[in-house]
């Protein structure tokens, strides 16, 4: 595991769209399909990242908490399945399955929207406003294995009152850390 930061796009930075399969219901998903909610939540996660695993009930519950106020959440895993099959299309559906995933989880085999997106880690974090401009960028909370710090998504959930709230978000946010992609050669 390469503990690696996220790159903090600029803010403002329009959300790239893409139509990606979710491999759970098999269906194309797409940001520019539907009216944007208040906001929208681009996750790069993927099922073996320890940094991911960590976090991941607390951003089961937080996401099914804030998908009640409309927002909308969308995970992403950009890892090369040749060699890391864990994170492939198939392996992804059971662990959505099996833990309930309240959001699409969806495989981006190009690995075009990672560098869209400049994704670097997962996890790694994109809030947009209902204009599709970025408002977040960065970590969950401030926790990574290890650190015995509570996971409390409190980073990502600030974002996200402030939105819901009408109110600006801050712009002091903290990269993510977690693994690097892992980008085809």
């Amino acid at each position: 595991m390469a503990k690696t930061p996220s790159t903090m796009i600029p803010l403002g930075t329009p959300a790239p769209d893409f139509s990606l399969v979710d491999t759970v219901t098999g269906k194309q998903v797409s940001l520019a399909t539907t009216e944007p909610p208040p906001a929208t939540v681009i996750m790069f996660i993927c099922n073996h990242c320890p940094f991911v695993i960590h976090i991941l009930p607390a951003l089961l519950v937080l996401s099914k908490k804030y998908q009640t106020e409309g927002v909308r959440f969308i995970g992403i895993s950009s890892n090369d399945a040749t060699t890391y099959p864990e994170d492939g299309p198939d392996n992804m559906r059971k662990t959505a399955e099996t833990l309930h995933f309240p959001f699409p989880y969806l495989y981006d085999a190009t690995q075009t929207v990672a560098k869209a997106y400049q994704a670097a880690c997962t996890p790694d974090f994109y809030v947009f406003d209902n204009k599709m401009a970025c408002v977040y960028r960065g970590r969950f909370d401030d926790t990574t294995p290890g650190n015995q710090r509570p996971v409390t998504g409190r980073d990502l959930s600030e974002a996200l009152d402030a939105i819901l709230a009408g109110n600006s978000v801050p712009e002091t946010q903290m990269p993510s850390v977690g693994c690097n992609i892992k980008w085809k050669k």
